[in-house]
């Protein structure tokens, strides 16, 4: 006697329809489970890079050096051409563009705000600061981009997966060269300046 399996989907294999066991079907609500995770997150980073794109001019007018100010003027215009290419991954895994707050980075620009309030103008303090507020933002997004670009590609979205990959790169080297700059020049000028009560930069 055919044993008949109830609620199961019926799916066609070498042209006959046979009924789908259960291991089939939770593999398929996997699958899906596994897409929302991926969907949940790049609707957060959307979010969050769209907020860093109206705040971070405010870290340009804040920045006490010629060199940080570059630094984060170059990293806003990567953040704006970034949001397009997240539409663009959207697109690619079928989805409509929506953003999700970011807590993570709502909280992250209000350190920005809050080191801008404490730190004196002018001063190798305050860019110490900055960059303190921005590899924080620079390693969320590294650790963000890099699941995405797994996820996406463990789904075989392999397109989606370089678009998200080329960001993660572009994040990589923004947070080298805030490094940089502060080990070049800034905390030890910073130093100078505690020791010395707080000198300004003329």
């Amino acid at each position: 006697m055919q044993n008949k399996i109830s609620n199961t989907a019926t799916v066609k294999r070498s042209g006959k329809k046979i009924s789908a066991g259960p291991a089939e079907k939770k593999m398929k609500k996997g699958e899906n489970l596994f897409h929302d995770l991926f969907l949940d997150d790049l609707k957060d980073i959307y979010w969050a890079e769209r907020h860093l794109s109206k705040n971070l001019p405010k870290v340009v007018k804040a920045a006490t050096t010629d060199e940080l100010r570059e630094a984060v003027s170059a990293h806003l215009g990567e953040t704006e051409a970034q949001v397009k290419k997240l539409e663009k991954v959207f697109e690619l895994v079928g989805e409509r563009a929506q953003a999700k707050k970011c807590d993570a980075m709502a909280g992250l620009v209000e350190e920005v705000a809050g080191c801008i309030e404490d730190t004196e103008k002018n001063t190798y303090t305050r860019d110490a600061g900055l960059i303190v507020c921005a590899q924080k933002i620079e390693h969320y997004e590294i650790a963000t981009y890099g699941s995405l670009t797994e996820f996406a590609r463990t789904m075989g979205h392999n397109e989606a997966a370089q678009i998200l990959e080329e960001i993660l790169e572009e994040e990589k080297a923004a947070d080298k060269k805030l490094n940089e700059i502060a080990t070049s020049t800034v905390n030890r000028m910073a130093l100078g300046e505690w020791e010395q009560e707080g000198v300004a930069v003329e």
